[in-house]
């Protein structure tokens, strides 16, 4: 979940490397370091904490840093506390190293390097690279084949950058199981964890498949696979689409909050022909027709709050198409032998395509190879690794997602599963064209409905500061509001370290209910469906005992505050598309409850936003 970049240019780069760990500090912030070679040395700083700590400490001797060729890092802790001496770059002799991901045997790396006569500064399974790179380059004086000698030794999933004092002019890069793209410039070239922190240098980027490994000067690229030297294809993006600033918000969270609504509407577009609003477009996932037409399963696998927005896809697909479908979490997916039965859609969910779990998960399937077998990346990022492994491409439109509490990312995917769904009802003529008809129009109205339920910011503040001091909560909802109630209750425990669980109200008896008192606030999820009737008993049960009631209801519900009750009306939307707009009251519920307790909200601790390690 680490971030690395690197450059080797004609011009000084140490801005250059401060600024994409800025960009990429999303994925881990413990520690953060740099080293660049110039006159000959390697000159490293690396300061605990966030990146601005890096800045500040460069910023008094900036000299030092003035080279043409380094590489840099910011932290998410594995193998070592958050300390200094644990913080990348790591280097041995006249070598430097920054690593995203694990290296699983370090230790038995590390106790052959000692008997060798290497020293270890550090805790961290980095190290041990550093000195086998070292130790191989002894006797074969190439930078490029040392670390082509290594790769073999490391079990694991890594992305590497590396330099070397001998070879000023060469930048090498690794990657296999972690994350890593080229940016292409002129007289200069780059790598990175995420195209997000090359941006403002370049919009060219060539994205390594896995196994590979580069060599980078000022002027050429050089990529080899098992040895061959291969070509891979230079991309160029919108730079404009991928803006990153959180503009007049306090927070990129709350920022990607009021994003929603454009987000789902572009979303939904994708599929929708606004000439012929009764029927979706034609070319919407068109070439990929008969694939979906022979699924008769749904497997979707995901972690996080991708898992929820599974789960809400579990309960449309049933109910609107009667195709089976089953949601698991990748990293017991993964782990479990289980059976992938033939004709099975395996919908892998992730917003940046580089969760670990999920593509182990994915190409464990793979590898059995069930007869009819179709595999769909529902991703955000379309040059990720998750995309360019599967059969079928489904983008959620939401743009870059810094905040590490997903937010637009999740309301965009549960949009483009509702795509998905109607695809598959009418390429399998299991929905009436009445029924479509209906969806399609409640999805248009969608845009509206998330501006209004934008407008409850106000009475949800007030509402918030009854959880400032509160130490635990409970999120209620039944039906389709249950992966809502699991969402919130991650959110509210991801940025404000309140412990919150999300349960089916109908489970309330079965346990949660001892745990209900005055200091219990519980947060239910209520609009007027076909479960409200028995979700109100349910409150009934949480009021008897004392319990605290924090309630989003629709109007039509006709719910009314009273002591110990404190209700907010959202916006009506239809019970099938309910989920997706009552993700924002969740939302801005625990963001307040964030500010409201002084935590960082957008990188909370022990957190990263993509997690590209087990």
């Amino acid at each position: 979940m680490c971030g690395i970049v690197g450059a080797v240019a004609e011009r000084n780069i140490a801005n250059i490397l401060l600024e994409g760990l800025k960009r990429l500090e999303y994925r881990g912030y413990d520690s953060a370091g740099l080293t660049v070679i110039r006159n000959g040395e390697l000159h490293r700083e690396r300061q605990v904490g966030k990146v601005q700590a890096l800045v500040d400490a460069v910023a008094v001797n900036p000299e030092f840093f003035d080279g043409h060729i380094g590489i840099a890092h910011t932290r998410w802790a594995t193998h070592g506390e958050p300390a200094q001496r644990n913080a990348h770059p790591h280097v041995s002799g006249k070598i430097a190293v920054v690593h995203n991901g694990i290296v699983e045997n370090y230790a038995e790396l590390k106790e052959e390097l000692i008997a060798k006569g290497y020293e270890f500064t550090s805790q961290t399974d980095t190290e041990v690279v550093a000195h086998l790179i070292n130790d191989i380059y002894k006797n074969k004086p190439d930078l490029l084949e040392a670390v082509r000698a290594v790769i073999p030794l490391l079990h694991g999933a890594f992305a590497l950058g590396i330099v070397h004092i001998d070879c000023p002019d060469e930048l090498i890069t690794v990657r296999l199981g972690s994350p890593l793209v080229i940016g292409v410039g002129i007289g200069e070239n780059f790598i990175a964890s995420d195209q997000l922190a090359l941006l403002p240098v370049t919009n060219r980027f060539m994205y390594l498949e896995e196994g590979d490994i580069a060599k980078l000067t000022r002027n050429s690229i050089e990529v080899y696979a098992d040895g061959v030297k291969v070509k891979r294809q230079i991309h160029e993006i919108d730079a404009a689409q991928h803006n990153a600033d959180k503009g007049e918000f306090k927070h990129y969270m709350l920022k990607e909050i009021y994003e929603q609504p454009d987000a789902v509407a572009r979303t939904i577009e994708m599929a929708l022909d606004f000439d012929e609003p009764s029927k979706l477009r034609d070319d919407f996932l068109q070439r990929h027709e008969a694939q979906l037409k022979g699924i008769k399963n749904v497997q979707v696998i995901a972690c996080g709050t991708s898992y929820h927005s599974g789960l809400v896809a579990k309960y449309w697909f049933e109910s609107l198409t009667r195709v089976p479908c089953s949601v698991e979490v990748a990293s017991e997916f993964r782990y479990r032998n289980p059976v992938v039965v033939d004709d099975t859609l395996v919908i892998c969910i992730s917003q940046s395509g580089e969760t670990a779990d999920t593509l182990s998960a994915l190409r464990d399937i793979q590898k059995h190879t069930p007869a009819g077998l179709v595999s769909l990346a529902l991703c955000n990022v379309p040059t990720s690794s998750l995309v360019r492994e599967t059969d079928i491409f489904l983008p959620t439109l939401a743009g870059p997602e810094i905040g590490v509490a997903s937010t637009k990312a999740f309301t965009t995917q549960l949009a483009a599963l509702m795509l998905l769904v109607l695809k598959v009802g009418v390429v399998q003529t299991r929905m009436t064209g009445e029924k479509l008809t209906t969806l399609l129009g409640k999805l248009q109205a969608l845009r509206g409905q998330l501006h209004a339920s934008l407008q409850l910011d106000a009475p949800i503040k007030v509402m918030s500061e009854h959880f400032e001091y509160k130490k635990s909560c409970l999120f209620l909802g039944r039906g389709l509001q249950f992966p809502i109630a699991l969402e919130g209750a991650l959110k509210l425990k991801e940025i404000s370290y309140i412990h919150a669980e999300g349960y089916a109200d109908g489970e309330l008896k079965h346990g949660p209910l001892a745990l209900v008192d005055k200091d219990m606030p519980i947060v239910v999820l209520a609009p007027k469906d076909s479960m409200f009737d028995k979700l109100k008993a349910n409150m009934q049960e949480v009021h008897a005992r004392h319990g605290e009631l924090f309630v989003f209801a629709s109007e039509e519900s006709k719910m009314v505050a009273e002591d110990r009750m404190h209700v907010v009306y959202v916006p009506e939307v239809c019970e099938t598309l309910a989920p997706i707009v009552y993700s924002v009251p969740v939302q801005l519920l625990s963001y307040h409850v964030a500010v409201m307790r002084g935590t960082d909200v957008d990188q909370p601790r022990n957190l990263a936003k993509s997690v590209t390690v087990e």
